[in-house]
């Protein structure tokens, strides 16, 4: 299980987290929404130790992350798989080389890796293209090699930051399909997003970020159901009166 226990981030004055709190399950897909800018992507960082919140802890398998030694670290770091929102795949390696990468390092010998590299490949439906390059293939198919080269680890859990972002109505379909799978193999996955088609389809629980804090968390009918007024106008994508005033303002001053 992660257990994020009070987070605090802070990137100059600007705080970003504060006070974050949140139990991610094993076994179950975990999706948390929020506006541009509340920190989502900032979680994940912070469970892998890319970033250090300045309170609170990060628990990974009743591990604390931020009093890992740099083995400790590299080995808690090896049970998690990151799936970045542009893939992040390098661009002069062929995909079987990218996800052959971090097999290597992990000291897999060659029949292993390639026997997991085709069958991570086969998982996200992308099997005979080990030999094409990055930019050779479509955006929705450079986030599926990500998903093939995070399976490829075999981790505990998957952190996906903003999987459908970019993509079209039938591609992000299809990658919602592709993390429900993935969880289907017994992998805990943390899904950050604002699609909140997207979240409904993947999510068997999803918590709510604002204001650096969790604002809701339940089921997806539990969700759907909130008479909160903050989770109403996020998963509804209405406007808040604030906003359209702004917006009438400053129409009326251009006039």
């Amino acid at each position: 299980m992660i257990v994020l226990d009070g987070l605090v981030k802070s990137f100059g004055s600007r705080r970003v987290l504060e006070g974050l709190s949140l139990e991610v399950p094993d076994g179950r897909n975990t999706v948390i929404i929020g506006y541009s800018g509340v920190g989502k992507s900032v979680t994940l960082k912070c469970i892998v130790g890319l970033l250090e919140p300045e309170g609170g802890r990060v628990i990974v398998d009743n591990r604390v992350v931020g009093e890992q030694g740099r083995e400790e670290l590299a080995e808690l770091r090896g049970t998690i798989g990151y799936v970045f929102q542009f893939a992040a795949l390098f661009d002069s390696m062929t995909v079987g080389e990218n996800i052959r990468l971090g097999l290597v390092r992990r000291g897999h010998d060659d029949a292993e890796i390639r026997r997991r590299t085709t069958e991570s490949l086969a998982v996200v439906e992308l099997p005979g293209t080990e030999g094409k390059y990055p930019a050779e293939l479509s955006g929705g198919m450079r986030k599926r090699v990500g998903i093939a080269r995070a399976i490829a680890l075999r981790p505990r859990y998957i952190l996906y930051d903003e999987p459908t972002t970019g993509l079209d109505p039938v591609t992000s379909a299809v990658m919602d399909q592709l993390i429900v799978r993935t969880r289907d193999l017994g992998v805990t996955g943390l899904v950050v997003t604002h699609d909140m088609r997207s979240a409904f389809t993947v999510g068997d629980r999803i918590a709510m970020l604002y204001e650096g804090r969790i604002r809701a968390v339940g089921t997806p009918d539990v969700l759907r159901r909130s008479d909160d007024p903050v989770v109403r106008q996020f998963i509804e994508g209405r406007p808040s009166a604030a906003d359209a005033r702004g917006r009438l303002g400053a129409t009326e001053g251009a006039a």
